[in-house]
């Protein structure tokens, strides 16, 4: 007779409430009628243990909800009933509705995603999600602020008062180090040592690096440690460089916000976020002449394409300056 031995053992890669004791073909068969909501739900405590921002957790429960309702729709409720044709004709009505090759392509990616938890769960024996492959989308060159830019940004907070010297810190490290939102929020006191001008920040996948400082990001960071820090501090103990008001961590919610109203009030027309400061800071440095492989490694990006569609853009303007500075670049000779 077939049976189930339940437990409340929590463990990565296994069942969120249980295990499963059996007698041959009841795991098999117990995999293919739990339900596709039932596996999303149990994918994205995965993502939750696997540190998973909340972000990506987020966009992962709406898009590959978005797919499990249309299964649903058309009468698919489990895995054992999917195929590749219901992934076609969901992309199909997705690209109807939304007609933006992007989101088609993070759809797929997502599904391919989805399809390795079920097959290492051994929900099914091939990932019929493979199949499918994404529309391959134009890579758009990402923003950045100009020098001059950049310095009208690093006049506008008042560091007079704590919050104000805060805020200047967190500017002049995210523009000298090119750290994520992340990782700035995320970094600690025992992280930072100002007189080598090096942080330690926690990046993609728990990997910590060691990231740079200029001259003037350590100066407002000491100064913003030493006097303003202790204020925000008050009473509580806490190893959080930034803090809030209330003496916590502060969010990267709250630094995205923090940045955005300096690049308003400094009269930027971009919408300045942390992610344009990293482009910036990226920017900045190949067109200094920084080695591409340097970058790389100070971004904490894992492979080099990542870091090679900054090249473009160098390359973009060395053109421009080439056609506005050479007498004899254009065509028609003027």
């Amino acid at each position: 007779m077939d049976f189930f031995v339940f437990n409340s053992t929590l463990k990565r890669e296994t069942f969120t409430e249980f295990h499963v004791f059996f007698q041959p073909g009841l795991y098999k068969r117990y995999m293919l009628m739990t339900s596709l909501q039932g596996w999303l739900d149990r994918y994205l405590k995965s993502l939750e243990i696997d540190n998973a921002s909340l972000y990506t957790i987020k966009n992962y429960g709406i898009d590959i909800g978005q797919f499990i309702t249309y299964c649903r729709d058309s009468g698919i409720t489990t895995v054992e009933k999917l195929d590749r044709d219901i992934v076609r004709k969901f992309l199909t009505a997705l690209d109807d509705l939304v007609h933006v090759r992007a989101s088609l392509a993070r759809s797929v990616f997502e599904l391919h995603a989805f399809g390795d938890y079920l097959l290492r769960n051994k929900a099914w024996e091939q990932n019929v999600f493979r199949r499918v492959y994404a529309p391959r989308v134009p890579r758009k060159l990402p923003r950045y602020l100009s020098i001059e830019d950049m310095d009208l940004l690093l006049q506008v907070c008042d560091t007079t008062t704590p919050a104000g010297l805060r805020n200047q810190a967190i500017l002049e490290v995210l523009y000298a180090s090119g750290v994520r939102v992340s990782e700035i929020a995320g970094l600690n006191l025992d992280k930072v040592d100002l007189a080598s001008g090096e942080l330690r920040v926690v990046g993609k996948g728990d990997k910590e690096r060691v990231v740079l400082l200029g001259h003037p990001a350590v100066i407002v960071l000491r100064q913003y440690i030493d006097t303003a820090r202790p204020q925000l501090t008050g009473k509580r103990v806490t190893n959080a460089v930034f803090l809030n008001r209330f003496g916590g961590r502060l969010s990267s919610r709250s630094v995205d916000e923090i940045v955005r109203k300096a690049g308003e009030a400094a009269g930027l027309q971009q919408t300045v976020t942390p992610h344009l400061l990293r482009h910036t800071f990226a920017t900045h440095m190949l067109n200094g002449g920084a080695d591409l492989r340097v970058l790389q490694e100070l971004l904490g990006h894992e492979n080099l394409a990542t870091t090679q569609i900054y090249a473009s853009i160098t390359q973009r303007r060395i053109r421009e300056i080439y056609l506005h500075a050479h007498p004899r670049s254009k065509i028609d000779g003027g």
